[in-house]
């Protein structure tokens, strides 16, 4: 299968060493022209996802145009707030994608102003094609390494032509799972960067065991009923992209969103770490997205509207945490 991949960011260029990997002919197209110069010459990524060689197979974009040209399958692969432009590009770089049938994108968030999930996004901007996410359990890195690792792919395509693409993706080293529950997977893909932030901020605070087990359960717990009200498939939430990304999310070492919230805890500024030193952290923005919808919806979420309250309005850690431990008692299951 011939994939164009765009942006040359982490993720992309992990999926890019992936497919080539298996055969497929892949193009990765960078931002700019003197990205994509830097990568033909070097043949690695040093900004985004340094250690791994770009094998000599796997061509480099310098246009997008003439990138579309072969491709069956185009991967998005940028931050949720650049998603919409990114899509517009797209369309007008379009002519000659005569091929082009499945728009696939690995884009975690929920659109800023216009709470407007990804999938909603490529609808209206590129209506004429298949759409598809891919979420789950992984790393960048892990995934360029070849660590065995499984996703979800989650399609609005006819079942063949899902079956088709989960089949092209999989490998010795992915395993991919398919869903139709769309909304699910990208409801569970961003929330768990939200609750990333408060296990980050059990550990800044230095909170043993107990306590990160049971932030965690009691975080699935809330994303399966803020991701059902929402309109997700409650077996989703249990699945790879919700209690399985929960897991990674919030305990590794690679969680942008972890780290972040840890560096918050332990003092950090905010303004510091998400614009002086720009880190990519969905969970921060996304916070806010589902702050505004749970508000709007009536729906109860304690633990993401009080990670919101120290993100966006300073509240002090440990009297958020009494505030939680002193709630109403009440059964587990409610």
């Amino acid at each position: 299968m011939n994939f164009c991949i765009l942006p040359s960011g982490a993720w992309g260029t992990a999926m890019a060493l992936h497919l080539v990997r298996l055969g497929h002919s892949v193009t990765l197209v960078p931002r700019t022209l003197d990205e994509a110069m830097v990568l033909s010459s070097q043949r690695e990524n040093t900004f985004f996802l340094p250690g791994f060689k770009l094998p000599q197979d796997l061509q480099i974009g310098l246009e997008l145009e003439p990138s579309l040209m072969e491709a069956e399958v185009v991967i998005l692969a940028c931050p949720s707030r650049f998603l919409r432009p990114v899509c517009r590009e797209l369309k007008k770089a379009l002519g000659k994608a005569v091929r082009l049938k499945t728009v696939l994108f690995i884009v975690q968030g929920i659109g800023r102003g216009s709470l407007r999930y990804p999938h909603e996004v490529i609808t209206e901007e590129l209506p004429d094609f298949n759409h598809a996410v891919l979420s789950g359990p992984t790393f960048a890195s892990q995934v360029a390494d070849g660590q065995p690792s499984a996703i979800v792919l989650a399609s609005d395509a006819p079942e063949q032509d899902t079956i088709a693409l989960q089949e092209a993706l999989s490998g010795d080293t992915l395993r991919v799972y398919r869903s139709k529950d769309m909304a699910g997977v990208e409801i569970g893909g961003s929330l768990k960067n939200v609750y990333a932030i408060a296990s980050g901020l059990c550990d800044g605070l230095g909170l043993r065991d107990n306590s990160k087990a049971a932030l965690l359960t009691r975080a699935l717990h809330e994303m399966v009923k803020v991701g059902t009200a929402l309109g997700g498939k409650p077996e989703t939430f249990y699945g790879l992209t919700g209690l399985g990304d929960l897991m990674l999310t919030c305990n590794g070492k690679e969680s942008r969103n972890r780290t972040f919230g840890e560096a918050v805890a332990m003092g950090t500024p905010i303004r510091e770490l998400i614009e002086v030193r720009k880190m990519t952290v969905e969970g921060y923005w996304a916070c806010a997205c589902y702050h505004e919808v749970c508000e709007q919806k009536g729906i109860d979420a304690p633990i993401l509207h009080q990670i919101h309250a120290i993100l966006y309005h300073n509240r002090d850690l440990k009297q958020v945490m009494s505030e939680l431990m002193g709630r109403s008692l009440k059964a587990e299951s409610a």
